[in-house]
C-alpha cells in the first residue's frame, strides 16, 4: 500500500441509518487507522434515533440534493459542465437511470473534483452504487462497492445491472464466501473483480465474558421482517414452555412484522415469557446480548428470495461470549460452526430450534466451550480493523492504478 492513503468518499443511500451500525463501525475503523473519509448521503436520515458511537465519526457528511424540479435540471447541468469536461458525452448513460439518480451523480461528480476525492465506495449494489458508478466515471476516479444481501438475492435484483456495476468497479467486495460464490456462479460476475471482506466487530467494544453463570435468557436482534425467522423463534418458545423449560426471551428490533409477532405471542400464551423490546441503541443491545445465555438467529430465505448475508449481531455475540443458535443460511456457517462455535438448526424448524435452545440453556459447560471457540474465531476472522485494512488496500491499489488518468472522464455503458 502506498504511504499516503487516498481521500475516499463513502456513498450511502441514507446516513445515518439505525439498522446499519456496521457502516459506522467500518468508518470508525478507517478513521482509527488515519484514513481520510467524506460521507455522501442520497437521502436525509429518517429514523429519528441514533447510536451513541455516531458522535465519534469525524468524517464530514454531505446530503446530495434530491427531488429537483424540472426547471432546475438545466441549471444543474449548466453548472456542472464547467467542472466536468465531456459531461454531454455521457447523456446516454445519465438518461438510462432515474432522473434523481442522474442529477445526484452529477452533483456528486462535481464535489469529487472540487474536493480532490480520489476514490468512491458505496454500500449495497443498488441506488448508492448506481450514483457512485456514474459519478466516478464523470469525475474520472475509480469506485468500489460492498454487496450485502437484499441487493444480491431479492427477486427484484437485475442480474445484468449488477454484472455491469461489478465490471465497471475497480473492486467489488461482499460479506461472505457464500455471497462470493453466488455472485460468481449465479450472477456470473467477473471473478477477478470480486473479493470477500467480512463485516467486522471492534473486539475492544465487545469484551469476552464466559457464559457459565448467566440467567436462562434468550435474546434475538434484528428488524422484524420475514428473513429474520422470528416467527419460528416464538413458535420454538411455545414448545419450550409446553415442555416446562424455564426461560425468558427478548426480541430487539422494529419492523413491519411487529403486529404479526405480537399476535403469535398471544396465540402461544407467551406474554409472560417473550417480550418485543422495539429498537434499542447499540449500547443497550450490547448489554442485553452480553447478559444472555443464548442468542437466537433463526434466519431463513424469504418468499421474495431475500435473506441475510451474515448478521453482524452473530459476530458481536461471539465476541461477547454469548452462545449462538442459528440456521445454515448464506454465510452464517462461516461464523457459527455447528458444535464448534455454536449450534446450527434447519431453517423453518421450530422443533429443532427449541431443542438447540434447551440444550444450551441446560448445559453450562457446553456454553463455555462453544463460547470460547467462538471468541477465538471472532478474533481471527472478524476483527473490524483487520477487515477494513483489506478495504483500504483495495482503495489504494485502485487509486494508484488510475493515477495517470485521474480527472479524465470515461464512458459508462448504459
Amino acid at each position: 500500500m502506498p504511504s499516503r492513503e487516498p481521500l475516499v468518499g463513502y456513498v450511502l443511500k441514507m446516513y445515518p441509518r439505525f439498522s446499519e451500525t456496521f457502516i459506522v463501525n467500518e468508518i470508525l475503523a478507517h478513521e482509527a487507522a488515519g484514513a481520510a473519509i467524506e460521507i455522501f448521503s442520497l437521502r436525509p436520515p429518517a429514523d429519528g434515533r441514533f447510536h451513541a458511537n455516531l458522535a465519534l465519526v469525524r468524517a464530514p457528511v454531505t446530503y446530495l440534493p434530491t427531488g429537483l424540479k424540472a426547471a432546475t435540471v438545466w441549471e444543474a447541468l449548466d453548472r456542472a459542465q464547467h467542472t466536468l469536461p465531456g459531461l454531454w458525452e455521457h447523456m446516454d448513460a445519465l438518461t438510462s437511470v432515474a432522473v434523481d439518480d442522474a442529477l445526484q451523480s452529477i452533483e456528486l461528480a462535481v464535489l469529487v473534483v472540487q474536493r480532490g476525492i480520489e476514490h468512491l465506495h458505496a454500500h449495497f449494489g443498488s441506488v448508492a452504487t448506481t450514483v457512485a458508478r456514474l459519478a466516478a466515471r464523470l469525475a474520472g476516479v475509480p469506485y468500489s462497492f460492498t454487496a450485502h444481501a437484499k441487493d444480491i438475492f431479492h427477486d427484484d435484483v437485475d442480474p445484468a445491472d449488477l454484472r455491469a456495476k461489478i465490471a465497471d468497479a475497480a473492486l467489488t467486495v461482499t460479506v461472505s464466501d457464500y455471497n462470493l460464490a453466488y455472485l460468481r456462479h449465479t450472477i456470473e460476475a467477473a471473478p477477478d473483480r470480486l473479493e470477500r471482506v467480512y463485516n467486522g466487530v471492534d473486539l475492544v467494544r465487545f469484551p469476552y465474558v464466559a457464559p457459565a453463570d448467566r440467567p436462562r435468557d434468550i435474546v434475538a436482534v434484528g428488524r422484524l421482517v420475514e428473513k429474520k425467522g422470528f416467527t419460528d423463534l416464538i413458535d420454538a418458545c411455545g414448545l419450550l414452555r409446553d415442555a416446562d423449560v424455564a426461560f425468558r426471551c427478548r426480541i430487539v428490533g422494529a419492523g413491519p412484522e411487529e403486529a404479526h409477532l405480537r399476535g403469535r405471542i398471544v396465540a402461544h400464551r407467551l406474554a409472560d415469557r417473550v417480550e418485543l423490546l422495539g429498537a434499542r441503541p447499540q449500547d443497550d443491545v450490547v448489554a442485553l446480548v452480553g447478559a444472555a445465555a443464548v442468542l437466537a438467529a433463526p434466519c431463513l430465505v424469504g418468499a421474495d428470495g431475500n435473506r441475510d448475508g451474515l448478521p453482524t449481531v452473530l459476530l458481536e455475540a461471539m465476541a461477547l461470549g454469548t452462545c449462538c443458535v442459528a440456521t445454515p443460511v448464506t454465510g452464517i456457517p462461516e461464523a457459527v460452526q455447528d458444535g464448534i462455535t455454536g449450534l446450527l438448526v434447519a431453517q423453518r424448524r421450530p422443533d429443532e430450534l427449541a431443542g438447540a435452545l434447551r440444550r444450551l440453556l441446560d448445559d453450562a459447560p457446553l456454553r463455555v466451550r462453544l463460547a470460547g471457540a467462538a471468541r477465538t474465531r471472532a478474533e481471527t476472522h472478524f476483527d473490524v480493523h483487520c477487515q477494513t485494512a483489506i478495504l483500504r488496500a483495495g482503495f489504494a491499489a485502485a487509486t494508484a492504478a488510475t493515477a495517470g488518468t485521474r480527472g479524465q472522464p470515461v464512458g459508462v455503458a448504459p
